[in-house]
């Protein structure tokens, strides 16, 4: 495991549409901190009971996620399209002293190796949406049999009608098409909506509830 990045925002070293990585870079840049640098809630509560081992955090943002998993014992792999938001959680990490390999890739690009991870976190994650369901399987992929796959998001988001700055619900995977990938190598653990238990501060604060979905891999 290392904790350096091998390519920050405006090198070749990106895997996926430069146009995601371009936009969400400039949010990034926009604010010195968007996310609140504390951990999500249900994440928090899901692994509770979780014997620490390999985990995928996809998107993983700032790196608040990452450096609690990884002071917890975990080997953290931490997926992230923004180069900016990326140098931010790896000075996270080295303040924090804890060891996370960064990936600088869309969740589809990034050749992971396949069911190798105890546990893949993704946390309010903005996967885009595809006719062959591709972000949906790189996510079931990625798990090992016994493992866990643990997936939020802001419940109500999915049923918004598209808005005027361009954000539509409809170019989004949300839990309930992973759900609907599920066959008999999977349990369904937790499938529900909750409220949210939400870090003060940051973007996203005003949401109120979360859809949890937690499924085990079976084989």
């Amino acid at each position: 495991m290392t904790d350096n990045i091998a390519a920050g925002p405006h090198t070749d070293g990106y895997l996926g549409d430069p146009a995601v990585r371009a936009e969400w870079d400039d949010r990034y840049t926009e604010r010195q901190q968007l996310w609140s640098g504390r951990p999500n809630g249900a994440l928090v509560a899901e692994v509770a009971d979780l014997t620490p081992g390999r985990v995928l955090d996809v998107g993983c943002g700032e790196g608040a996620d990452a450096v609690w998993l990884a002071r917890g014992g975990w080997d953290v792999t931490a997926l992230e399209v923004s180069g900016v938001a990326l140098e931010r959680a790896a000075g996270h990490a080295r303040d924090a002293g804890v060891a996370i390999h960064w990936v600088h890739a869309t969740l589809t690009e990034a050749a992971l190796p396949p069911a190798s991870f105890d546990l893949v976190s993704a946390q309010y994650p903005a996967l885009l949406r595809t006719p062959d369901a591709a972000a949906e399987r790189a996510l079931l992929a990625a798990v090992a049999p016994g493992g866990v796959l643990l997936l939020v998001h802001h419940a109500g988001m999915d049923t918004q009608h598209a808005d005027d700055g361009g954000f539509d619900p409809a170019d989004y995977v949300w839990p309930s098409m992973v759900a609907d990938l599920l066959d008999d190598d999977w349990e369904i653990e937790v499938d529900e909506q909750r409220p949210r238990v939400a870090p003060d501060g940051g973007a996203g604060a005003h949401h109120t509830d979360d859809l949890v979905l937690r499924v085990r891999r079976l084989r």
